[in-house]
């Protein structure tokens, strides 16, 4: 029997694009990113408390390092360092510095560090105008999966043998043959179809079961899905554009949610006034620590 839980609303912040939320279990805080607002957030639930850091471009995704200092992010024209004492950012690393169309999307870092994200076109139409990338330890970026459209959510199994990837046009979650040794790539293969009517598959994360938790964006839902593609659990948000969740809290029990209002009309502000907030739903699950990039 499929659970059906409601979100809670956490702090209503407005985000344009809410995105990449990842837990740092070194200070009980919650980081997250503004792709649109060009903001890093961290989130204190203790204090109640959000803080934002103008990264001067979009930014798909902020991982933490395993050094503690400071954040590694995607940001539109690749992968940079930025330190959150002083604001700076350092690029580190550029991709596709010849596409000025295309930026940086959603992003992870692998079991063993290396952190991945995609890019996508700005207009969100251009298919195959993506791809995924790696940004090794040594700041070294590799491309590694082509003709991406929609580069978004992405985790890894238990094991750490399969990738799990949402390229968001194609309604469904894939999965790779993963090489933990040297971060390279095997077959793949569809694991998940999804139906339109049940939302675009966005950011997602995997529990400490293995169960795969994928945002479907335009339904307001949050679904847990099982290996064989059942339907455990569904999280209910207010607004519709959910956009990603990932496991929070000192014991790893909470599931933060992000939203976004970038593209609501005038009118459609006014019916979902919660459009961009963060959200948190126990589901009686927990997650993983999220993994660090290894520099």
């Amino acid at each position: 029997m499929t659970r059906s839980l409601d979100a809670e609303l956490v702090l209503d912040a407005h985000a344009r694009v809410g995105e990449g939320p990842v837990w740092d279990d070194a200070n009980g805080t919650l980081v997250w990113v503004d792709i649109m607002g060009r903001a890093v957030h961290r989130y204190d639930p203790v204090r109640n408390d959000d803080r934002a850091i103008d990264v001067g471009q979009p930014v798909g995704a902020a991982v933490l390092r395993s050094n503690g200092n400071g954040l590694v992010l995607a940001l539109r024209d690749g992968f940079g360092m930025l330190d959150e004492r002083s604001g700076a950012v350092e690029l580190v690393a550029p991709v596709e510095a010849d596409v000025p169309t295309n930026r940086m999307n959603d992003g992870k870092c692998d079991p063993a560090g290396r952190f991945w994200a995609g890019t996508m076109a700005t207009d969100e139409l251009t298919r195959g105008a993506g791809a995924l990338y790696r940004l090794d330890p040594d700041l070294q970026v590799r491309r590694m999966v082509d003709g991406i459209t929609l580069s978004n959510g992405l985790d890894w199994s238990l094991d750490g043998r399969e990738m799990y990837y949402i390229d968001s046009p194609t309604h469904g979650l894939d999965v790779f043959d993963f090489h933990l040794q040297d971060g390279s790539l095997g077959a793949r293969r569809r694991l998940i179809s999804i139906p339109r009517d049940e939302g675009l598959p966005d950011g997602m994360t995997v529990d400490a079961e293995g169960g795969l938790w994928v945002a479907l964006h335009g339904s307001g839902t949050i679904r847990r899905y099982l290996a064989d593609g059942t339907v455990d659990c569904i999280v209910h948000v207010p607004p519709p554009m959910v956009t990603c969740c990932a496991f929070g809290g000192p014991d790893l029990t909470d599931l933060y949610i992000t939203t976004m209002r970038e593209g609501l009309s005038a009118e459609a502000s006014r019916a979902q006034p919660l459009a961009g907030a963060l959200f948190v739903c126990r589901p009686g699950v927990r997650g993983r620590p999220p993994y660090r990039f290894a520099a």
